[in-house]
């Protein structure tokens, strides 16, 4: 299965007071957990789309496609199209937000083969039920993500389809972001 993988990371951080993604957690920026939640060898290309000049070497650094987002105020849909754009024509995309630090390279290994399994179904992961990400979409969707406008992400397209979406479940604390410093610091501990 050609499978795209879209790391976003261009977002202002506005809830946690900017810088988010620079934060520390376990000893090593939330940026880098974010690079290392990609497994190695799953992916035909990742796009990684911030404007963290480190995160863009270090992207390089591991044989990604670094994406400059130069106006992450235009909303989560430019970082999607950017990425769509940087991957390209695929079977299915795979977004993964950087802000979840106990997501697992295994889990995301796992996710991409329950797609490769089910092309024809949007993959999310879940805990008791209750939808997370990285969700993955197959190709005859990314039309419905690049008309996707401001702020709005693919969870509107999940809801309109809720018969094509295929939940895999996974530890709760992996779906666990970290929005606020209070956020971050509940869970270092």
């Amino acid at each position: 299965m050609d499978l795209g993988l879209v790391i976003m990371a261009a977002g202002a951080g506005r809830r946690f007071g900017g810088g988010k993604l620079l934060a520390e957690f376990g000893g090593r920026p939330l940026y880098v957990r974010a690079l290392e939640a990609a497994p190695p060898g799953v992916f035909a290309r990742t796009a990684v789309v911030t404007a963290i000049e480190p995160m863009l070497a270090r992207a390089r650094e591991r044989g990604f496609l670094p994406v400059v987002n130069d106006r992450p105020a235009l909303g989560v849909s430019r970082t999607i199209r950017l990425g769509l754009e940087a991957v390209g024509d695929c079977g299915g995309v795979m977004f993964l937000a950087a802000d979840q630090p106990l997501l697992r390279p295994e889990t995301v290994a796992r996710l991409a083969r329950t797609f490769a399994e089910n092309p024809d179904r949007i993959v999310a992961p879940a805990a008791g039920g209750k939808r997370g990400g990285p969700c993955t979409f197959p190709a005859e969707f990314v039309p419905d993500l690049l008309a996707l406008t401001g702020d709005k992400g693919g969870a509107g397209i999940l809801k309109a389809h809720p018969n094509r979406v295929l939940l895999v479940e996974v530890p709760p604390e992996e779906l666990l972001d970290a929005d606020t410093p209070e956020a971050l610091a509940a869970l270092q501990a």
